[in-house]
């Protein structure tokens, strides 16, 4: 096979005419003599995801993969982080597996911090022994992103021999570290932590740039810090890489690293400055089997109509044209999806509030944020007095976490304001990081509909008001769905716009769910173990009398 186009040389930075020849799924030759019509498309390296969490987007790998093929990108580093928490290493191998089925290159990581704290029960567990084996596979790329930075600096013995494992095997080791400076941060790197994602601001991505880390622009579902960094884009190029962390399905049905190199051009940046980033640095960085349009590379690449919206024509993995709409194959028959759920249904009793006396410590959710306040408010009471309850004027609402590993655990119950709802409540087995039942709502029977909704179907997102349940199921491990992506972000954006109707101000409202059980975020939490304050770094109690 031979295709004629404008090739886009990324290493040496320039456009030339030429023809390249592709054997074997190789490149096997490029004639730069050939003739090439002026209208004729683009030949360039495909995009490279730097790090995403694909369970994020509720999509198994192969339909992610179908997807964001269609956007020019040939490869990803994922790390399993999610599953994992739930499955432990039986998830990554589930991923792995199910990644073979797509036509894109995934490579993985080996999730680093499964759990990540103490303070909230996981499904999964991967101590030292499990990431050194893990380590010494060829389908892991790296030791993925090291959140726990605090028992990196204070020199923690599994922290440390998690990193030892993946020095010994040669193999890169991602970091997690936002506003981490100074002192703390050269020991951090000094471990041999190569990367963060968590920059928010240019002085901070220099600081680590000058200690030889490399710096991922990420623009997620989630996070995107994409426009804070931009600017080091003109002079870092050579150290940075593309990605989107989480992608919701809605959002990668739009794009995905394509997005961000129109958004880089439009505001001027270089060309070449820009394809490096997302193209070059994560395979060259990661050493990844991903070809990079040079003689004897895997012949992965795309073609482009022009280089200001990079509009794909086609896309080649080893040679073989995939970037025609590939078919999604019907899972409605498979059975047996990977999950750990032992929740037992619940009752009203169990989420009802008793008061002691006193305020209550309150989580104040905001938009597009996953820090929260800690509020001390008066709470509303029952008729007779005996009982906290929700406060809709107020926008006080209760908030429950449920461990659905453990089915005779006793819930959690507390208040969180922001949510907005006027009635109803939603629900969701997605809550990071070890992805326990969530749910906040406006009275209690809404609630408990929402809940052991998700109970019965082992896993999903749910909104319910009165008896009325709208539900998407996520079978695999309550994270992903066998669903196609089409059928997926419809639901997904259903589900959103009922809570929208509830009175919620959110525009992702289950993303904002999702994160306010994660302890290791600011300020007040909710875990399956309790109200957590990340000031003190413990567990408080609801009440301020009963605290103080």
């Amino acid at each position: 096979m031979t295709i004629k186009a404008h090739i886009i040389d990324v290493f040496n930075r320039r456009c030339y005419d030429g023809a390249i020849t592709v054997e074997n799924g190789r490149v096997a030759s490029i004639d730069h003599t050939a003739q090439v019509p002026k209208d004729a498309p683009y030949v360039m390296p495909g995009f490279v995801d730097a790090h995403v969490h694909i369970e994020s987007s509720m999509l198994l790998p192969e339909e992610f993969g179908r997807v964001a093929l269609r956007h020019g990108t040939v490869a990803a580093v994922c790390d399993p982080h999610e599953i994992a928490n739930v499955l432990g290493v039986e998830g990554v191998d589930y991923m792995i597996e199910n990644s073979r089925r797509s036509l894109m290159k995934m490579c993985f990581v080996a999730p680093s911090c499964v759990p990540s704290t103490g303070f909230e029960t996981a499904g999964g567990n991967l101590g030292v022994r499990e990431i050194d084996d893990l380590m010494q596979r060829d389908d892991i790329y790296a030791l993925g992103e090291m959140m726990n930075s605090v028992g990196v600096v204070m020199g923690d013995e599994s922290v440390l021999g998690k990193i030892e494992a993946a020095r010994r095997a040669n193999k890169p080791i991602d970091g997690h570290a936002p506003l981490l400076t100074g002192d703390n941060l050269k020991r951090y790197v000094a471990e041999g932590i190569t990367t963060d994602h968590e920059c928010t601001t240019i002085d901070e991505a220099e600081e680590k740039l000058n200690l030889g880390m490399s710096i991922l622009l990420r623009s997620g579902s989630a996070a995107n810090d994409f426009e804070n960094l931009k600017g080091l884009l003109a002079d870092h190029s050579e150290k940075l890489m593309f990605c989107s962390d989480d992608k919701h399905p809605d959002d990668l049905l739009d794009g995905h690293i394509n997005r961000m190199v129109r958004r880089a051009l439009a505001c001027g940046y270089p060309l070449w400055n820009v394809l490096w980033a997302a193209c070059v640095e994560p395979v060259k960085h990661y050493n990844l089997p991903v070809g990079l349009l040079q003689i004897g590379d895997s012949a992965d690449f795309i073609v482009v109509d022009n280089l200001v919206d990079f509009k794909v024509i086609d896309v080649y993995v080893g040679g073989r044209n995939v970037g025609r709409e590939q078919p999604c194959q019907d899972k409605n028959n498979e059975k047996g999806w990977p999950n750990k759920f032992e929740r037992a249904p619940l009752d009203g009793a169990e989420i009802a509030l008793k008061y002691p006396g006193g305020n209550i410590r309150v989580i104040g959710a905001t938009e597009s944020s996953i820090i929260t306040e800690s509020l001390l408010v008066e709470p509303r009471l029952s008729d007779d007095g005996t009982r906290v309850v929700q406060d809709t004027e107020r926008d006080i609402l209760k908030i429950v976490v449920v461990n659905r590993y453990d089915g005779s655990a006793p819930p959690q119950v507390g208040f969180i304001s922001g949510f907005g709802l006027r009635h109803g409540a939603i629900a969701s087995t997605i809550a990071h990081d070890c992805h326990n039942l969530i749910a906040v709502g406006a009275d209690d029977s809404s609630i408990l509909l929402a809940l052991n909704t998700l109970i019965a179907e082992r896993g999903g997102i749910a909104v319910c008001d009165g008896e009325d349940v709208d539900l998407l199921p996520l079978p695999v491990a309550g994270l992903m769905s066998h669903l196609p992506a089409e059928q997926v972000a419809a639901d997904y954006q259903r589900l959103n716009r009922k809570v929208s109707e509830f009175g919620c101000p959110f525009s992702s409202p289950f993303m904002t769910l999702s994160f306010m059980a994660l302890p290791v975020i600011p300020h007040l939490k909710l875990t399956d173990k309790g109200l957590f304050d990340y000031g003190s770094f413990g567990f408080t109690n609801l009440f301020s009398r009963a605290n103080a």
